[in-house]
């Protein structure tokens, strides 16, 4: 994965936030989705149809593959349509193997 344990952790947080309707949190998830390269979002969209059950762990190059050529709407927007997002990108850490505790921790600690 082209993405850091703790930008996935980030992405949880604000993710919770957002459904918890915290002021900013949309235009911060906004904004941390944008700093990221193309590379990490296709990792974000991998992780949550893993997390989803829409691909297995040992698809994870045809889930980037496929999450690249979707490209209609851009990541953050998309993201934020996906029903238990926080939920999926946990559950896609797990089937790769990745503590999504640790992750979340990660986030909080930078």
């Amino acid at each position: 994965m082209d993405i850091g344990v703790d930008q996935v952790g980030e992405v949880i947080l604000l993710a919770r936030e957002m459904v918890e309707q915290y002021t900013g949190a949309n235009e911060q998830f906004d904004g941390l989705i944008e700093g990221m390269n193309e590379d990490q979002r296709l990792d974000l969209v991998a992780l949550v149809w893993i997390g989803r059950g829409d691909f297995e762990p040992e698809e994870w190059d045809e889930a980037r593959q496929t999450a690249g050529e979707e490209g209609s709407l851009s990541v953050a927007e998309y993201l934020k349509g996906v029903d238990h997002m926080a939920e999926h990108l946990e559950a896609g850490l797990e089937a790769m193997g990745i503590s999504p505790r640790e992750a979340e921790d990660s986030a909080i600690e930078n």
